[in-house]
């Protein structure tokens, strides 16, 4: 397996994938090279490096209910950066998919919106298509359950993947696919990128049924969280894999499956 280096950190890289590939209902496919993602990676650690210089602390005030959301839109903003124009960020703060593909499609369909980049309605979604980005630090056992076996539940900017049970992304509609999914993880108190998947195979019965918010709950929109077969193919097309102890052996296990065993350190 291929073994690289981003930063200061290692990862392990799918060998076999050079390119992920948007799957378009009619329309020929467009694609995001690996290099540029990874470089994305690197970018992310950068911008939220900077972050943590801030005379306030952004990721407490953010806290745990936000930071994924928060990582995903940096990563996005870095994808934007690392291509160079071929992948822009959707303008609209509420718009799907996250990232817009301006190849030949998609780039005459931007600009026959050029005078509407401020309504929701032509960018959610966008009739050209193009990828999701959701983020996700999994779930740990509740303080009771940990306390049972002598262990204390994270705080907020301390590390957790040692101690994962699960793992899930959320989305606001069935419909989501072409979805990069990030699974993240504190390192030195700031967020860093554990490991990237993707999938142009989802579909609608990978996606719970959508959890409506009630008053006086804990949600503010409506919300789909994916089922263990999205979850599934979501690890068959791993894209990059931090090289840490029990990073590995989890996502194996959790996945009954064993397509990244020879990366097992």
């Amino acid at each position: 397996m291929e073994s690289i280096k981003i930063g200061d950190d290692q990862y392990f890289k799918n060998p076999m994938l050079h390119t992920i590939e948007l799957k378009r209902r009619t329309a020929p496919s467009a694609s995001i090279k690996v290099e540029t993602l990874l470089k994305a990676v690197d970018e992310s650690h950068r911008i939220l490096e900077q972050i943590k210089s801030f005379p306030v602390n952004i990721f407490k005030l953010l806290g745990m209910r936000n930071l994924s959301a928060f990582v995903g839109e940096i990563f996005s903003v870095s994808v934007e950066k690392i291509s160079d124009g071929q992948i822009i960020k959707n303008p609209h703060q509420d718009g799907y998919p996250d990232l817009l593909p301006l190849d030949s499609i998609g780039k005459k369909i931007f600009l026959e919106l050029s005078d509407k980049l401020q309504e929701k309605e032509p960018f959610s979604p966008f009739k050209g298509g193009g990828f999701e980005v959701k983020a996700t630090c999994g779930s740990v056992g509740t303080p009771k359950s940990l306390a049972k076996i002598g262990l204390k539940k994270p705080e907020l900017e301390e590390t957790r993947m040692h101690l994962l049970k699960s793992y899930d992304w959320k989305a606001h509609h069935q419909e989501t696919n072409n979805l990069i999914g990030i699974l993240w993880d504190f390192v030195e108190r700031v967020p860093k990128i554990m490991a990237l998947f993707y999938s142009n195979q989802l579909s609608k019965k990978e996606w719970g049924n959508i959890v409506k918010p009630r008053d006086g709950g804990g949600r503010t929109t409506s919300v789909s969280i994916m089922k263990r077969e999205g979850i599934y193919k979501m690890y068959q097309g791993w894209i990059l894999v931090k090289q840490k102890k029990g990073l590995i052996e989890f996502l194996n296990k959790y996945n009954k499956d064993n397509k990244l065993t020879l990366l097992d350190l």
